[in-house]
C-alpha cells in the first residue's frame, strides 16, 4: 500500500499531475514536502521505523495522507482502513499528532500579527478600496459540536439552537487570518466573545508598531476593523449606517458591507478547503478540537502565502485620486519594559490606548471622515473619466 500511494503521488514521475495532488491535497506539492519534512523533524511519531519483530511501520506519507484525507474531506477514521490499510484508533491518534505538530511548528509563522511590512501592504491596499489604514474585516463564525458532553449542552446552545464552539477571527482582503481566538461557548454573541478576546492586547501594551494617519484633515495614531452593526461603537471599529437617506451616506454603507466581506469569504474558503470543519464536529475533547480548528487555519495560510501573487494585481496610481489621504507612517516601538505594575508611565501609556481603542467619539469622527472620504473618491473618479 505504501508503494502504491508513493507512485501515485510522490515519485518522480507519479501517476497523478500536480493538480490532482492540490486538488486532494488542497496544497502544492511542494507545499506538502516542505511541511512532511518540518513534521517529521520535530515529532520522530511520523518517522518511519521497525518494530521488534522487524516489520516495517507506516511511512511518513501514509500518515500525513491519512491526517489529510481527514481535515479535507471530513471522512471518519475507519475509512482510512481500505485505502491506506490504517485503522480506526491509528488515524484517529495520527490525526492528533498531527495538528499538535503543525501548531507547534507554524503558529509563530502563520498565526502571528501582521509585521510592518506586512502592515504596510495591508494599509495600501486598504487606502486603494477608500478606507485608509483599515486592517481588516472582524466577525465570528460557530462550528457545530455534535458529540457535546450532555452536562456542557445549555453552556453551548445557543441561537442554532445545538451546541456549537464559536471562533473569532480578522481577515484581510487576501483571506489571510491574522487572529484566531477558539473555544468560547455557542450561547455567546459577538460582544461576550469580544470581552474575552486578545485582540486589542497588544495594542494597549504597546507592542505593535506605531500608526499615523490622516483623513479630511483630522490624525488619527490607530488602525481599525470594519464590523457588524452588533459590535461596540468604539474607535476602533467602522459599522455600516443603519437606514442611511443621503448619497454620501448610503455610498459609504455599500463600501463598507461590501469589504466586510472578506472575513464571511474567509470563512467559506476554509470550510469548502476543510470538510471537516464545514461539518459537526465528531470529537469528545475540546482541546482536541481546538488543535483541529487552529490547524485548518494555519495550513489555509499556507496556502494562501505560496498561491497569493502580489505582482498579478493590477498597480495602484495614485495620481489617479488626488484626494487620496497622506500616507500613513509606520515605526517599530522602543522596546521598554512593560511590566504596568511597576511602570507608572507604562501604566498610563497603557489606559490610554485603552480609552482610545474603546473611545465613542472617535468611532464617531472616523465614520464621519470615510463617509466624506469615500464620496470624494467616488467624484474624483467619475470626473478623471469623462
Amino acid at each position: 500500500m505504501d508503494l502504491r500511494l508513493k507512485a501515485q503521488y510522490f515519485t518522480d514521475p507519479c501517476r497523478y499531475e500536480p493538480n490532482i495532488f492540490r486538488r486532494r491535497y488542497r496544497m502544492q506539492p511542494w507545499v506538502f514536502d516542505r511541511m512532511m519534512r518540518d513534521v517529521a523533524n520535530y515529532d520522530p511519531y511520523f518517522v518511519q521505523t521497525r518494530d521488534a519483530c522487524g516489520r516495517v511501520s507506516l511511512s511518513t506519507e501514509q500518515k500525513l495522507t491519512c491526517a489529510m484525507r481527514m481535515l479535507a474531506y471530513g471522512i471518519t477514521a475507519d475509512f482510512c482502513d481500505d485505502y491506506l490499510d490504517i485503522a480506526k484508533t491509528t488515524a484517529i491518534e495520527i490525526l492528533e499528532h498531527f495538528t499538535k505538530t503543525i501548531w507547534n511548528v507554524y503558529h509563530e509563522t502563520y498565526l502571528r500579527r501582521p509585521t510592518p511590512a506586512d502592515l504596510r501592504r495591508l494599509l495600501d491596499k486598504a487606502a486603494e478600496r477608500g478606507f485608509p489604514e483599515m486592517v481588516g474585516s472582524l466577525d465570528c463564525m460557530h462550528w457545530q459540536w455534535k458529540n457535546c458532553p450532555t452536562r456542557w449542552a445549555g453552556q453551548y446552545t445557543g441561537h442554532k439552537g445545538k451546541p456549537t464552539i464559536i471562533l473569532e477571527a480578522v481577515a484581510s482582503y487576501d483571506t489571510w487570518i491574522w487572529h484566531a481566538f477558539f473555544g468560547l461557548p455557542g450561547s455567546l454573541n459577538d460582544i461576550n466573545v469580544l470581552g474575552c478576546s486578545p485582540l486589542f492586547n497588544d495594542v494597549c501594551l504597546g507592542e505593535t508598531p506605531e500608526v499615523s494617519y490622516q483623513v479630511r484633515n483630522r490624525h488619527y495614531r490607530q488602525c481599525y476593523y470594519l464590523v457588524d452593526g452588533i459590535y461596540p461603537k468604539w474607535g476602533s471599529f467602522v459599522q455600516a449606517i443603519r437606514n442611511p437617506r443621503t448619497p454620501q451616506t448610503q455610498h459609504f454603507t455599500r463600501m463598507q458591507e461590501a469589504y466586510i466581506k472578506d472575513v464571511k469569504r474567509a470563512f467559506g474558503i476554509l470550510q469548502a478547503r476543510w470538510a471537516i470543519i464545514r461539518g459537526p464536529a465528531r470529537g469528545w475533547s475540546k482541546e482536541n478540537l481546538q488543535y483541529i480548528k487552529m490547524t485548518c487555519i494555519i495550513l489555509h495560510n499556507m496556502i494562501v502565502e505560496d498561491e497569493h501573487d502580489e505582482d498579478a494585481v493590477e498597480p495602484f496610481d495614485p495620481d489617479d485620486i488626488p484626494t487620496r489621504p497622506k500616507k500613513a507612517e509606520i515605526y517599530a516601538r522602543p522596546i521598554i519594559d512593560t511590566d504596568v505594575h511597576r511602570n507608572p508611565h507604562q501604566l498610563n501609556q497603557f489606559l490610554r490606548s485603552h480609552r482610545e481603542v474603546r473611545c465613542p467619539v472617535m468611532n464617531k469622527n472616523l465614520q464621519d471622515d470615510l463617509v466624506d472620504h469615500l464620496w470624494t473618491m467616488k467624484l474624483q473618479a467619475y470626473q478623471n473619466h469623462q
